[in-house]
């Protein structure tokens, strides 16, 4: 066990993902999740590298109850907390109040906490686990990594919306965009691997996964990004509808009578994917539509097209495209998928090559196609870049949170 080790903790709307890292090299040393906290089925399980998982059950167990079973378990499993230099936590939402990562004391705990009506399935929970943590261990410093974060170079034009200031301003309305940790974790590694300084990479990275998205990212910064006010516009996903017209939620509130809750609940969880063919899960799909299924074959060809849709238009934004990057479940291991994406973009020095793309994806991600417009695949890794964040932030070593704005030329 190395000497100092830092955790990263994920907390879900019913779930607390957790993982033990290296403070040094990153090296994952152990991970595990409380699934269904608060409900019946509550179980923790959890796997040291190199060993074999271990699951108990935790009925009904709180968020309190799991971070305690999370302690015990390492203690159990050996692991040594007093070289613990940190705990890193993922945060959906920072508005535009965190545009960096930053080290929780109760002030920064309670201004995430008034950005819950932005993101109430998610930044409460985050609130409660990072309380539970200090009450847990006072001296262990905490640290906020925030999914908008890296979103917050967006220039005005791309995440100001068209209506009153007033409007706005009064009910924080505006593009956020999300997946932000993980799409900054994936520019870095690309950057290495394309031999280009971050500072000066330009991508499109298409995070494909049960929710995705797309970013554009010039010289290292993003500009523009499919997620908006919330995760739910832009690309077909799982269970989200992504774009989708504002007149046809009042028209369904009018015409049906659908009250704002079923609204919601139709374009979040029973649209995209499901919605399309009663099925979420891409793989399944696809292998329904090889099997000629016109309903999974219909699904793909709508979900393809709406990516291209967007690569198209940040072709645009993104002059000297250094890659088209695909990342996330489907991007990294869906093949077939990235194919018809890419194939109908030739004219555009977008394509692949089939052997490249259908081979294994290496650990740190690798070319896939190398036209005028180079194709890569590159895994993401959230986990190491938040408890690279917290390292950082911990040490003094991090960029300051004043730094990360705008690129004065798109303001």
């Amino acid at each position: 066990m190395p000497d100092e080790t830092v955790l990263v903790i994920n907390a879900g709307s019913s779930s607390l993902k957790y993982e033990l890292r290296d403070a040094t090299s990153g090296a994952r040393l152990g991970r595990g999740i409380v699934n269904r906290i608060g409900h019946d089925g509550t179980a923790l399980r959890y796997q040291v590298s190199g060993e074999s998982p271990v699951e108990r059950p935790l009925p009904g167990a709180s968020y309190a109850e799991a971070i305690a079973a999370m302690f015990e378990r390492f203690t159990e499993a050996g692991a040594r907390l007093d070289g613990l230099v940190g705990a890193g936590h993922r945060v959906v939402h920072g508005g535009t109040e965190f545009s960096e990562p930053v080290v929780v004391d109760d002030a920064v705990l309670s201004r995430i906490d008034a950005l819950s009506s932005l993101a109430p399935l998610h930044n409460p929970v985050a609130v409660e686990c990072i309380r539970l943590m200090k009450e847990h261990d006072p001296d262990l410093p905490q640290v906020a990594v925030f999914d908008t974060a890296f979103h917050a170079t967006l220039p005005w034009e791309a995440y100001t919306f068209a209506v009153p200031e007033d409007v706005a301003a009064e009910h924080r309305l505006r593009r956020y965009g999300f997946h932000g940790t993980s799409v900054e974790y994936v520019t870095g590694r690309a950057a290495a691997l394309l031999g280009v300084e971050e500072d000066d990479v330009n991508l499109i990275v298409c995070h494909l996964g049960n929710g995705a998205s797309i970013t554009a990212v010039r010289g290292g910064r993003s500009v523009d990004t499919s997620m908006g006010f919330t995760p739910l516009s832009g690309l077909v996903m799982g269970t989200r509808a992504g774009d989708f017209d504002a007149s046809a939620v009042l028209y369904l509130q009018d015409a049906a009578g659908m009250s704002t809750r079923e609204v919601a609940e139709l374009l979040e969880r029973r649209s995209g994917l499901l919605g399309l063919t009663g099925d979420s899960d891409m793989a399944a799909i696809r292998d329904r539509a090889q099997r000629g299924d016109d309903a999974a074959q219909r699904a793909v060809r709508l979900a393809a097209y709406r990516v291209r849709h967007y690569v198209g238009a940040y072709l645009a934004l993104v002059p000297g495209l250094h890659a088209l990057v695909f990342t996330g479940g489907i991007g990294e291991h869906d093949d077939g998928f990235r194919a018809a994406v890419c194939e109908p973009l030739a004219h555009l020095g977008i394509e692949i090559d089939p052997r490249r793309n259908s081979a294994p994806v290496a650990d740190d991600g690798g070319l896939i196609g190398e036209g005028s417009v180079p194709v890569a695949v590159i895994p993401t890794d959230e986990e190491a870049e938040i408890a690279h964040h917290t390292v950082n932030l911990v040490r003094g070593t991090s960029t300051p949170q004043t730094e990360r704005t705008p690129d004065p030329s798109q303001t």
